[in-house]
């Protein structure tokens, strides 16, 4: 539920959604997130949300959201959620 109603604020803010391209390096010193065992190129997309990337409420290395701003998501909705290992919850989400 604070999940939930977290991730729906922040939609409602409207904040922009934006790119940048940086090297690997440089783009793992942001501290976005990505997957540690993934093989990246020597450039990397980083989308974020919000107006600096170094304020960013959220950044990731990905190929792109399909968004401008974040109210454009709808409702987060949360399906389900389960223990994967010791301390580790997964969750699966939709936005109507």
């Amino acid at each position: 539920k604070k999940v939930e109603e977290l991730v729906n604020r922040k939609i409602a803010e409207d904040l922009p959604v934006k790119n940048i391209t940086l090297s690997l390096v440089d783009a793992k010193a942001t501290g976005a997130l990505h997957f540690f065992d993934e093989k990246y190129p020597d450039n990397v997309s980083i989308y974020f949300i919000g107006d600096l990337i170094d304020s960013a409420y959220s950044k990731e290395f990905c190929g792109g959201p399909h968004v401008r701003r974040a109210g454009e998501l709808g409702t987060f909705k949360i399906q389900k959620e389960e223990a994967v290992a010791s301390g580790v919850r997964r969750i699966k989400a939709v936005v109507e």
